[in-house]
């Protein structure tokens, strides 16, 4: 089942009137917010604190901060109009919000003592992506957190950008059971204005394409200068001098991710009946359904029903019962399974009488019989089992698709087989920019992923797949998203 239909059918989003954009139904904010539950726990352990900024920017802003705005031109919407009135002057929609928020950094800023500051909003963001819109994938307008913060030296910007880097690692691979690879990417690749960009990259095997999970930036000092963002350093002997106009330039990171997580998520685990949910990010990862037979009890059985939902409630298991009587037990199982619900409950008159539910995993169909007495325990365990086979199917899958290149030819042959290509680079723009040019076709050309933390090693003598110079790093390549 692609994509767009498990999407609707699941009831994860409903199309929208404007191309793009997409309502998220109850479904999809529920796995938002259990994941903004966990996120928002672990940056409060840091002194985030959080804002909120206006998401219109004035056009005199962006022609200030051009050389910012360049990387996102083609995809900012204006609003030009006011009901019947032309506006003076054209108002952006924000696309990201350094240039929103940095020219206040430069008015709260004055001394170290107003460092670090930490700050994070969750909002949505306007992208009017020129390319075919994809649900989940590539919106014109998606929720995500941003988180913006500012120091007084490099060391405490690099260490931060790791911290949030595994945050996301831990995001997917903890909760979306989704394998990544952490990396740098590329100068061309990387956020426009930063210093350099760090991500979690994802690669979904049904498709061959590679994915950007998440970004983690450290903007060195450009955003500074750009916005005069200074301050008084304690460390400095300019000022123990008390000379004047000395001051520092602030260190700035930026770091993000959004809805395309759930996106990522369902192209990861999804089948032919639909949604297959990780329990750990599940709205419901138990539901439980009576299934009458003939003149049975159906009072007795409604009962024992709601006593175990009740019991794994209490045990901190999101339970459910589907006590409708205008559908038959087999469109229940249907509905339950294309939602992605983790595990199913029967529960019949011959149960009654074992005191015994039978248990159905939705990753695999496995159906097993457990006594109603220990039945927590024996759920909780499955729960478990099933979001760790998930991740590590997800990896295999993953795992197989990686193809180490050393040539030109190579390169190319496994490109066209769809594979998450491994090989050495020299590292240098115009090359990048050359394999994107060579391999441009209707998929659209391959590039680079990113250069992964956890390199091979480079033997001395290894040249670049694509230029023959020495090579510098391996890296990852791709189709993507």
């Amino acid at each position: 089942m692609v994509l767009r239909e498990v999407v609707v059918n699941s009831e994860i989003i409903e199309y929208n009137d404007i191309s793009g954009c997409y309502i998220l139904r109850p479904w999809a904010m529920e796995i938002w917010e259990l994941l903004k539950e966990f996120f928002d726990a672990e940056i409060k352990k840091l002194k985030l604190k959080s804002y909120y900024f206006p998401l219109f920017i004035t056009e005199n802003v962006v022609q200030k901060k051009k050389d910012h705005f360049e990387g996102f031109a083609p995809e900012v919407a204006w609003v030009t109009k006011t009901g019947n009135s032309e506006l003076e002057a054209p108002i952006a929609i924000r696309p990201t919000s350094e240039t929103v928020m940095y020219p206040y950094f430069a008015k709260w800023i004055r001394s170290h003592r107003n460092l670090p500051l930490r700050c994070n909003q969750w909002c949505s963001v306007v992208r009017w992506e020129c390319s075919n819109p994809i649900p989940l994938i590539r919106s014109r307008e998606f929720l995500w957190q941003e988180g913006h913060t500012v120091f007084a030296t490099k060391e405490e910007s690099d260490e931060e950008v790791l911290h949030i880097l595994e945050l996301y690692r831990r995001i997917y691979e903890e909760f979306l059971a989704v394998p990544v690879s952490k990396g740098r990417k590329s100068e061309v690749e990387k956020f426009a204005g930063g210093l350099y960009t760090t991500s979690v990259e994802a690669f979904i095997p049904n498709t061959g394409r590679g994915i950007q999970a998440a970004t983690s930036n450290c903007l060195g000092q450009n955003f500074a200068k750009m916005f005069e963002i200074f301050f008084e350093d304690e460390n400095d002997p300019a000022q123990k001098k008390k000379e004047k106009n000395k001051r520092s330039l602030v260190w700035q990171n930026s770091w993000a991710y959004t809805t395309r997580s759930i996106g990522v998520m369902v192209m990861t685990h999804g089948d032919d009946k639909g949604l297959v949910l990780p329990p750990r990010v599940a709205p419901i990862q138990v539901m439980v359904i009576p299934d009458p037979l003939e003149d049975a009890d159906m009072t007795a059985i409604k009962e024992v029903c709601e006593t175990i939902v009740y019991t794994l409630s209490q045990a901190g298991i999101r339970a459910d019962l589907d006590a409708r009587e205008n559908y038959t037990p087999e469109w229940k199982h249907s509905h339950w399974e294309m939602k992605g619900v983790p595990l199913r409950i029967e529960i019949d008159v011959k149960d009654l009488a074992n005191k015994q539910v039978r248990v159905v995993r939705r990753d695999n169909g496995a159906k097993v019989d457990i006594p109603s007495t220990d039945l927590v325990e024996h759920v909780q365990v499955l729960l478990d089992r099933i979001q760790d086979s998930l991740f590590e199917t997800a990896k295999q899958k993953r795992d197989a698709c990686i193809e180490v290149v050393y040539t030109w030819d190579e390169f190319t042959a496994a490109v066209n087989d769809k594979k998450l290509i491994l090989a050495p680079w020299c590292d240098e723009e115009e090359v990048e920019k050359d394999v994107r040019a060579r391999t441009e076709g209707d998929l659209g050309s391959a590039k680079t992923l990113c250069a992964p933390f956890d390199q091979p090693d480079l033997v001395e003598g290894t040249v670049c797949f694509a230029s023959g110079k020495p090579a510098k790093t391996w890296s990852f390549w791709g189709r993507s998203y």
